[in-house]
Formats: structure tokens, C-alpha cells, sequence
């Protein structure tokens, strides 16, 4: 096992392992042990009592959190005529056809997300080898793939993430910085929150969201009380 650095040890002792946080309380908690010298992302990882191998418990999408994510993501569209037009105006960093296709072949990806306008997909799914391991290609599910490429491109910098349940039955999405305002903090985890609640599958049984944890990106993990979200 990997030695652990004296600052993760100092603040691994600030939290106890085997209590459950009220949320305000673990995200301070959170804030309080990161000790990078850059300003560290905030992530939620929740457990839900799903069976990702069945495609009705498959859980995707994306969601606007309300103070954003405290980084701006670079927005590569594929479009054309007036639609990428659309694009550029709303503020897209990259916007092409098979130009883009090319440099993204040719091993380029600085870029964040991508959106695609569906007319574009036929061309865009010839990526999909190597945007679909890096958790990049266009998804309907997701608002990526659509012809309103000015709404997305908005939605995207204003602080849209995406969330996937992985094969454990696992998600994991950034909700921030450690420097936000515990108030905001908080309410972009309880967005969150909502937001998998309101997902739950119609065949999912038991104890749905069975465990919630939060963490900085160099700090100790730190359990919330999942009991005030359970159904």
C-alpha cells in the first residue's frame, strides 16, 4: 500500500471513520482537510441499490448545479451551416465537421465536453472508439446530441455535469471547489441529491441510495448520513 503523505494523515485524524456526517457538516469538514496548494475539486459519490446490468436501472444524465462547478469547461460542437453558427455565437471554444474529426483522430482533445447536432451523429459515432472510453461522446440522454446546440453550450458553461452509474452500481460527480461558500456548496450537493432521487427506477427495490460520501481531491473521504434520502 501506497505511504500516505504527512498532510492526508493530519487531516485523515479530523474524521471519524465510522460516523456519518450530517451533510452542512461533512462538506465543512471536507473544506477544512483539503491542504493541496491549488483549489481542490469537491466531489459526491453515492452508492445506489440499483442492478446496472439491466438497462431499465441503467442511470444517466446531466443536471444544471446552481453555482456551477468552479471550472469552465472547454465546448467542442459539431456543426454545420447556421448550427455552428449558433454555436460559435454562444460561445463554443471549437466548432467544426470532419476537420475536427481529423485533429481528434490525430490524438487532440482539448476539450471537455462535446455536443453534436444529430445530424452530425452518422459522421461523429466514427469517434466513438476513442471519445466512448474518455466518457465523451455525444448522448441524448445527456443534452449533448440536439439541434439547440445554443442551449447546451449555455447550460454547459453555466455548470451542467454529467453523472453515469458505473458496473458497481456506483456514481461519482464534481459539485464544486473547496473555496465555494459552504452555503453554495451545499446546495449544489442537495441539487445532486434530488436530481438521483428523482432518477430512481421504477424496478430498483430495497434501499435506493444507500450510501453518500464526499471528498476533496486530495483529502480523506467523509461519510454522509444517506438515512435523510433514503426511500
Amino acid at each position: 500500500m501506497a505511504k500516505k503523505g504527512k498532510k492526508f494523515a493530519d487531516a485523515l485524524k479530523l474524521v471519524d471513520r465510522d460516523k456519518a456526517y450530517e451533510a452542512r457538516e461533512a462538506l465543512e469538514l471536507v473544506q477544512k482537510t483539503a491542504t493541496a496548494n491549488f483549489d481542490e475539486t469537491v466531489e459526491m459519490a453515492a452508492r445506489l441499490g440499483v442492478d446496472p446490468k439491466k438497462a431499465d436501472q441503467q442511470i444517466r444524465g446531466a443536471v444544471v448545479l446552481p453555482n456551477g462547478t468552479g471550472k469552465t469547461q472547454r465546448v467542442l460542437v459539431f456543426a454545420k451551416g447556421d448550427k455552428a453558427k449558433e454555436a460559435e455565437a454562444a460561445g463554443a471554444d471549437y466548432v467544426g465537421e470532419e476537420d475536427m474529426i481529423n485533429k481528434i483522430n490525430q490524438g487532440w482533445f482539448d476539450f471537455d465536453v462535446v455536443v453534436a447536432t444529430p445530424d452530425m451523429m452518422a459522421q461523429v459515432g466514427k469517434l466513438g472508439r476513442v471519445l466512448g472510453p474518455k466518457g465523451l461522446m455525444p448522448n441524448p440522454k445527456t443534452g449533448t446530441v440536439t439541434f439547440d446546440v445554443e442551449k447546451a453550450v449555455n447550460e454547459i458553461k453555466a455548470g451542467k455535469v454529467e453523472y453515469r452509474v458505473d458496473k458497481s452500481g456506483n456514481i461519482h460527480v464534481p459539485i464544486g471547489k473547496v473555496s465555494f461558500d459552504a452555503d453554495k456548496l451545499e446546495e449544489n450537493f442537495r441539487t445532486m441529491v434530488d436530481t438521483l432521487m428523482k432518477a430512481k427506477p421504477a424496478a430498483s427495490k430495497g434501499t435506493y441510495m444507500r450510501n453518500v460520501a464526499v471528498s476533496s481531491t486530495m483529502g480523506p473521504g467523509v461519510k454522509v448520513n444517506a438515512s435523510a434520502f433514503k426511500i
